[in-house]
């Protein structure tokens, strides 16, 4: 189950980076604030995902949290970041940071079915926060 953990994280890091306007591709499966039912850890990232909106000309921008949530959905401390590419505009690599941890702020807590608050209650999870190259304005 672990190994399937990590497959899962990568596919969707992997999607986020790969879908113009990632916020904008992955919310269009899910509205920002759904109270729809999180089953798996996809649809996790996903509720999170929607509720990003990263500032324009950020597209080179990226930035990994790494966080855990409890059963109900709620965040387990302070969220770290654990890897960034920012930018040399201070002002555009605070509105880049400022907007990913707006989406998590938003998205939380996650609405997880019993199951799967069951199953993600206090893993470590790193999701990817990267802009799209064609983002940029």
């Amino acid at each position: 189950m672990h190994m399937n953990f990590r497959c899962a994280i990568a596919a969707l890091a992997f999607a986020v980076i790969m879908n113009a306007g990632c916020g904008q591709a992955l919310a269009q499966r899910r509205a920002c604030g759904s109270r729809d039912p999180v089953n798996t850890i996809a649809e996790m990232f996903d509720a999170i995902y929607a509720c990003w909106q990263p500032p324009p000309g950020t597209g080179d921008l990226s930035l990994t949290l790494r966080f855990s949530l409890r059963r109900d959905g709620t965040l387990i401390g302070k969220p770290r970041a654990t890897f960034s590419k920012l930018g040399p505009d201070d002002s555009l690599n605070r509105a880049f940071v400022a907007s990913v941890l707006e989406a998590l702020e938003k998205a939380l807590p996650v609405p997880f079915t019993d199951s799967m608050g069951g199953a993600i209650a206090g893993r470590i999870l790193s999701p990817l926060f990267a802009a799209a190259e064609g983002s940029r304005s």
